[in-house]
């Protein structure tokens, strides 16, 4: 297979792949101090082969995204699952990344949008977070030229690593004024979803030093490391002889059972790089349909070129074997969902909902016990 350089702007617009996403995270504090996190990813996939069992589309190019939003402090977790997505008639239609869209209007109309204002800046919003994010730094290549070989798959993948970030964000209907430093990731590939597991880290280190590490491993247990380095004058550095090790520290899900290891020992001995990272909240589990995954925001302390550091980032789990079976998740997460739509008509004064609700299925009065 010919590998194609990645091009900008033209490589930050979507292409005819099965997959593509557009992700950012961040850490955020107030003017008081107190710390928040976030994570927004819209997805594009090509729903005749991207083999995702719960996803059905009559048509070719399908939508969804997920989010998230951490308070910190108060050690609270707040996500939003959207397995559809549905775009205006003019995103994709600028020269540079232009994408606005809403979800199907259950809470009624919200728009969304991921929108390069200039190169590389950003405005994304969403229904708890407006923020504007503006690159300090060139795209960091992964892998050096942007592909990476993932010995049964491949993936086109960049990222800016430091992006300055200043909005809004809102926890429980107050919007709150917040800065910080962001994350973007887009991949493309075509790669048809199986049973893949992978341990990322973005890490963000206080001495403008910026780098992404995974462990990949696919369906035949073929195992791919990697670690991108970012420097403060832009020199980026690749290895693949890492070593990532689990300290102890473990989560189980009460939604899923899932066992997450959430303390981590990164090494790159040739950098004489020795970090350890840390959650800073514990309860961080994402789930889309029969799939789980654990993401969130890190502290991280140790040795950089045998230097002490510190920074924060964000890990993302994906792979880690849920214990209960895909009905009773179904179940449960149904339960949740029906819940969650009484409490809002209810505030909202549409007090005959429970009735309704309890009409829609025979099991339905079942699963709200």
């Amino acid at each position: 297979m010919k590998i194609r350089p990645i091009q900008f702007p033209q490589d930050e617009l979507p292409h005819d792949t099965i997959i593509e996403w557009w992700y950012f995270n961040g850490n955020l504090k107030d003017e008081r101090g107190k710390k928040y996190s976030f994570m927004d990813c819209l997805f594009k996939a090509d729903s005749k082969r991207v083999k995702i069992p719960f996803l059905k589309s009559p048509f070719k190019r399908m939508y969804f995204s997920h989010s998230l939003l951490s308070d910190i402090e108060n050690k609270k977790f707040y996500s939003e699952i959207n397995p559809v997505s549905i775009l205006s008639k003019d995103s994709f239609s600028r020269p540079l990344l232009f994408i606005n869209y809403t979800q199907p209007p259950f809470r009624g109309y919200v728009n969304y949008a991921i929108d390069e204002i200039g190169k590389f800046k950003y405005h994304i919003k969403t229904e708890n977070i407006d923020l504007s994010l503006i690159s300090k730094k060139k795209p960091l290549l992964e892998g050096g030229n942007g592909y990476l070989d993932l010995k049964r798959q491949s993936t086109y993948y960049y990222s800016l690593t430091n992006l300055e970030t200043n909005g809004k964000i809102n926890i429980e209907g107050r919007w709150i004024d917040v800065t910080g430093k962001s994350w973007m990731d887009h991949q493309w590939a075509d790669v048809s979803y199986t049973k893949f597991k992978w341990t990322w880290f973005s890490i963000q280190l206080d001495n403008d030093i910026e780098m992404v590490c995974f462990e990949y491993v696919d369906d035949r247990n073929n195992k791919t490391y990697l670690a991108d380095i970012c420097y403060p004058n832009n020199e980026q550095k690749h290895f693949s002889r890492i070593e990532l090790k689990p300290l102890g520290e473990k989560w189980t899900s009460k939604r899923t059972e899932a066992v997450y290891p959430l303390s981590w020992e990164i090494k790159v001995p040739s950098e004489e790089i020795n970090l350890k990272v840390y959650p800073l909240i514990k309860n961080q589990e994402m789930i889309f349909g029969t799939i789980n995954y654990w993401e969130g925001p890190l502290e991280i302390t140790g040795l950089f070129n045998n230097k002490k550091v510190k920074g924060e980032g964000f890990m993302e789990l994906v792979g880690y074997p849920k214990k209960i079976s895909n009905v009773r998740l179904y179940e449960k997460e149904i339960k949740k969902k029906v819940r969650e739509a009484m409490f809002f008509v209810t505030k909202s004064g549409m007090r005959t909902v429970k009735g309704t609700i309890k009409k829609i299925t025979p099991t339905s009065k079942k699963i709200l016990k």
